[in-house]
């Protein structure tokens, strides 16, 4: 669907998470590489260079002939844990393990999306809530 909370997010004040598709031929590929593309130019107010980590996609889940925007970047982050949608796919736990890597000091829970996602969103877009500081 586009919206940025499927596409990159941000882990800490210089380091972003973006989605990334392995496989070539998916239509997210070239638009997700030109993302990647974009990042990579961009710079901090400071003039540092972005830390990128690259997070793969799920297969593609289809419901009634439309694609859902299926995407392991709709995370929500409490102040203790990260709540990832997974989706019953090879790529899950792949997923799990590196947002584990970004965020050391919260407990990473994967949680089945498979219910939600036919709404067009999954746990980011179900809370807009931020941690307290």
């Amino acid at each position: 669907d586009g919206h940025v909370d499927d596409i990159t997010r941000f882990v800490n004040e210089d380091t972003v998470i973006t989605v990334v598709e392995e496989n070539k031929n998916d239509y997210n590929h070239a638009p997700l590489k030109e993302n990647l593309n974009i990042l990579s130019k961009a710079r901090l107010e400071n003039g540092k260079q972005l830390n990128i980590v690259e997070l793969v996609m799920p297969e593609t889940v289809i419901w009634e002939d439309q694609r859902l925007p299926a995407s392991y970047a709709n995370f929500y982050i409490s102040n203790e844990a990260v709540i990832v949608p997974v989706y019953n796919c090879k790529n899950d736990n792949k997923a799990i393990y590196t947002l584990e890597e970004c965020f050391k000091d919260r407990k990473v829970i994967g949680i089945n999306s498979l219910d939600i996602i036919w709404g067009l969103g999954s746990f980011h877009c179900l809370s807009q809530q931020e941690p307290q500081l």
